[in-house]
């Protein structure tokens, strides 16, 4: 899983590349049309004209929604609503009554209505026009659209060499068209500060930066870079930052927070960063690492994820109902982390933007009840199920004591089956071997959420001294 700085200039260039429409947080002004005569795109030049003048009144959201249209789909815009005729009609603007409506004179007919403070510019309804006469093609969110690889800019109007690769490339070429030129180079020194600070979260020392400056190969920006990405400092900053995302905490959060022994997790998350875990990976043993066949015990710490959340054992509290919140917490954390989607939304309604509904939000808690975890937290570090976790210098004698406990309930089960049944099946220790473990430094973790297996491993964090 490889950590790779991008600054707040490479962030938006690589949103432009993803989609026509860029990255905004609110609607973006009237867009000029394309500069080659081109069709017009729905999210670039169509949507953030509809959203900002008529969406409040003709969007997705039910409860504002007015004379039962919706502008903000194809299937909506362009059907008929009872005695009412399609808003659209693809190919037609003159026929259209979304462009009668916005061209009208009269102030009890014209689109936007006066109440609602918002006038269309002449070149906003020109877009409409010739939007509609392209035959009003709708798109996706540009979240959900495939990204396309587009041809790399050649710059022109900035000094020769200042884009040094495909990224520069777009930036310069959005720079020039803004009349803007690009930043002078910056001084090695605080370049070295900036990229030390965004990967590391710290400072570079006085070392790192004389050899830095030393060192007058074009080439050495770059392998400054990769010193960093292979540094502890940025792997624990990378983590940090994904610890935050996942709503890890050293308490319960809830009631009088006491203390949860779930570090390990928190080791695993910085581990998988030192040690550049694919990212496929990472995504599915932290989602359901105990559930893979023979999982190791980093797997089924990986799963710690889903014990994240803040938990409860107040008095009086519901069981059922902590349930219930603790499954919408888990899907509610999981779609932002991996989906980037904020389906919290449809907890309570349908989603008002994004593709998600109620009963789909509801459907993906089913994935999270299924397991042991109690709604009631006990006010204990390890509420159950829990894991025995060896610190890292005794691991080799946990799995030594494992692999012995393995074959003394392989050999006792042979007896067993050897004897047969009656008088003699009593002179048999019909019983688990316990097998000693001496001089074993360990922690009880609060761990997977599974059954089964973590039962018995759960017996480790009760008598760390016997495999039972």
């Amino acid at each position: 899983m490889r950590r790779i700085f991008l600054s707040a200039a490479t962030v938006l260039a690589v949103l432009a590349l993803l989609s026509p429409s860029g990255y905004s947080s609110s609607p973006a002004p009237v867009t000029a049309s394309p500069a080659n005569g081109g069709k017009l795109s729905f999210n670039e030049h169509i949507q953030p004209i509809l959203a900002e003048n008529c969406f409040s009144c003709h969007g997705p959201d039910s409860s504002t929604r007015k004379a039962k249209l919706r502008l903000d789909r194809f299937q909506f815009a362009t059907v008929e609503r009872g005695d009412h005729e399609a808003a659209i009609i693809p190919g037609r603007p003159e026929s259209s009554p979304l462009v009668e409506r916005i061209v009208s004179q009269d102030a009890d007919e014209i689109m936007p209505p006066p109440e609602s403070h918002k006038t269309l510019k002449p070149a906003e309804i020109a877009l409409l026009k010739r939007w509609i006469a392209e035959g009003a093609e709708y798109q996706e969110h540009w979240s959900f659209l495939a990204p396309t690889r587009p041809v790399v800019p050649t710059p022109t109007g900035i000094p020769a060499n200042w884009a040094r690769n495909p990224i520069d490339a777009f930036v310069a070429t959005q720079l020039v068209a803004a009349g803007l030129q690009p930043a002078p180079t910056e001084d090695p020194a605080r370049l070295l500060r900036r990229v030390t600070l965004d990967l590391t979260g710290l400072p570079p020392t006085p070392a790192a930066i004389a050899a830095f400056l030393r060192d007058p190969s074009p080439a050495a920006y770059d392998r400054a870079v990769d010193r960093l990405l292979t540094t502890d400092a940025s792997a624990e900053h990378f983590s940090r930052q994904w610890l935050d995302a996942v709503r890890y905490a050293d308490t319960h959060g809830i009631h009088i927070d006491n203390y949860r022994s779930i570090w390990p997790y928190r080791d695993w998350v910085t581990d998988a960063f030192k040690n550049n875990l694919p990212f496929d990976q990472f995504t599915i043993e932290q989602i359901a690492g105990d559930l893979l066949p023979n999982a190791t015990l980093d797997q089924k710490i990986a799963s710690g994820f889903n014990r994240c959340l803040p938990t409860t054992s107040e008095g009086g509290a519901i069981a059922a109902e902590y349930e219930a919140i603790y499954a919408k917490d888990r899907v509610e954390t999981m779609s932002t982390v991996w989906l980037g989607l904020t389906t919290g939304c449809a907890a309570c309604h349908d989603h008002k933007f994004d593709p998600i509904t109620t009963k789909d939000f509801y459907a993906l808690t089913a994935f999270f009840r299924n397991n042991t975890m109690p709604a009631m937290d006990g006010n204990i570090s390890d509420t159950p199920p829990s894991l025995f976790v060896p610190a890292k210098s005794n691991l080799g004698i946990y799995q030594d004591a494992l692999a012995s406990a393995a074959d003394g309930i392989r050999q006792t089960r042979e007896r067993t089956r050897t004897v047969g049944h009656g008088k003699n099946r009593s002179a048999v220790v019909d019983r688990w071997d316990v097998i000693g473990i001496t001089g074993l430094t360990s922690a009880g973790f609060y761990g997977p959420l599974g059954s089964g297996s973590h039962e018995n491993a759960a017996s480790f964090s009760a008598n760390p001294l016997n495999a039972v």
